[in-house]
């Protein structure tokens, strides 16, 4: 049992001497405590204890289809340039130059042989080597040119061409921090003949005035549905989409689903008998016209996977959690969506569209207009939650006077976690609790 007094007398406590939850089974109670949105000392211990310390996202392979491909962005608050290299390796370098510290390269995307510094001139080769300082005639012997290649992450791996970063060189890898998260990326994958799957052209990216721990929430918390996303719901209703409740539950969902734990504060929610899906879930949204191509698509998947497999693939969605901010909906589409703070009440989102490489134009066309109907920042759903978050983040102006997040939806329920409790958020906040107090908390094949 984790406890923390309930009084305001921890609120300045140093972060490794106290807890941020009250976190009782016995009693059924769990509680958060909401300086964790709004304080910037609780900001800086996340630096230094989770993104510091974590496997964050950085791409997708797709994104670098030829030898000197690039994108620069921001991954975990550093600079980085995710590139594709004159051997075709991916790679990840720190975007920022050895002599002076300026950004090496401020194009957003492109392909390049050199990355050239704008300040002083110094070239980088895309695999990393400095290639030339102007006037290294005035350096003395002592300066070592071969040793200022561009920095890169302590460790640089993928999992199905989704590549990560992590700062710490000491992490376990990769496949153990995911653990019991790859089956839920491997079904992902598994939509497309070829295993290969790609970014599809386009980004969206916004801003949220809230703290981005609020997105993790958001993104997998079905309770708020039938309040928040009641349009959507009105919508799939009158296109002929039968809506209907749980046997479990009182509230209006579309689906009855589950929310499940997989280790090192990974979760996703499995949702059953979920409709419209453009892998091969058809509903009248689609047309008429587009079920001979989505049976046909349903047929290979069950050639190549097997009946069972093929109806998990089709029939089943989910939104799956890697711990601390990265979010992938498979759903009415297959998004990637990942968010970094921008300070304490502010954080920046970025997502993209996912699908198979072989997917045809009409297909294609589906898969991107069930991304921009639910979860485009003009969608059904994206513009009420973000302002459901940002109330929120209003709301907690008054935390000193209101101090503790209510969270203990579901902590009855023995057997089965349902997608609509806030089991799946619990996970996130107890993992979260134990890295900013405990230290690492990570276990190999996501054991913890």
């Amino acid at each position: 049992m984790t406890t923390n007094g309930m009084g305001n007398g921890a609120a300045h406590a140093h972060p490794q001497n106290r807890s941020y939850v009250v976190d009782d089974p016995q009693k059924g109670v769990f509680m958060l405590d909401r300086e964790t949105l709004v304080s910037e000392d609780v900001l800086r211990g996340e630096m230094k204890n989770i993104f510091s310390k974590c496997w964050i996202y950085v791409g997708h392979a797709s994104e670098l289809k030829k030898p000197g491909d690039f994108h620069t962005r921001r991954v975990a608050g550093r600079p980085v340039i995710f590139a594709r290299d004159a051997k075709g390796e991916v790679r990840c370098f720190l975007n920022t130059c050895r002599h002076r510290g300026a950004l090496i390269c401020t194009e957003r995307k492109g392909n390049r042989r050199r990355f050239n510094c704008v300040y002083h001139g110094w070239i980088y080769n895309n695999t990393g080597e400095l290639a030339r300082v102007p006037g290294d005639e005035a350096y003395t012997s002592a300066f070592d040119q071969s040793g200022l290649a561009m920095r890169e992450p302590g460790r640089f791996e993928s999992y199905k061409d989704f590549w990560f970063l992590n700062l710490d060189k000491d992490a376990p890898s990769l496949v153990d921090y995911l653990g019991k998260a790859t089956e839920y990326i491997d079904l992902i994958v598994d939509q497309s003949p070829s295993g290969k799957m790609e970014v599809i052209s386009g980004t969206q990216e916004y801003d949220v005035q809230a703290n981005w721990k609020l997105m993790v929430e958001n993104s997998v918390d079905d309770y708020h549905l039938p309040s928040t996303h009641s349009t959507w719901l009105n919508y799939m209703s009158n296109s002929g989409v039968k809506v209907e409740p749980p046997k479990e539950a009182s509230l209006v969902l579309p689906t009855k689903g589950l929310a499940i734990d997989l280790g090192n504060g990974h979760f996703t929610t499995d949702n059953v008998n979920f409709r419209g899906r453009p892998v091969a879930a058809w509903i009248p949204i689609y047309g008429e016209d587009a079920k001979p191509e989505m049976a046909a698509i349903r047929e290979e998947l069950v050639q190549r996977l097997g009946p069972e497999r093929a109806k998990r693939v089709c029939d089943t969605n989910r939104n799956l959690v890697i711990f601390p901010n990265l979010v992938l909906n498979d759903g009415s589409s297959v998004t990637i969506r990942t968010f970094y703070p921008d300070g304490v009440g502010k954080m920046n989102v970025t997502a993209w569209a996912l699908g198979p490489q072989e997917e045809s134009e009409s297909a294609r066309a589906r898969r991107l207009d069930a991304f921009l109907t639910f979860y485009g920042p003009g969608g059904f759903a994206t513009p009420d939650d973000v302002e459901a978050l940002e109330l929120v983040q209003q709301g907690l102006a008054n935390w000193e006077d209101d101090r503790w997040s209510e969270m203990s939806r579901g902590m009855g329920r023995e057997n089965e976690q349902l997608n609509s409790d806030e089991h799946h958020l619990r996970t996130f906040w107890r993992h979260w609790n134990k890295m900013m107090t405990q230290g690492n908390g990570v276990a190999a094949g996501g054991a913890k």
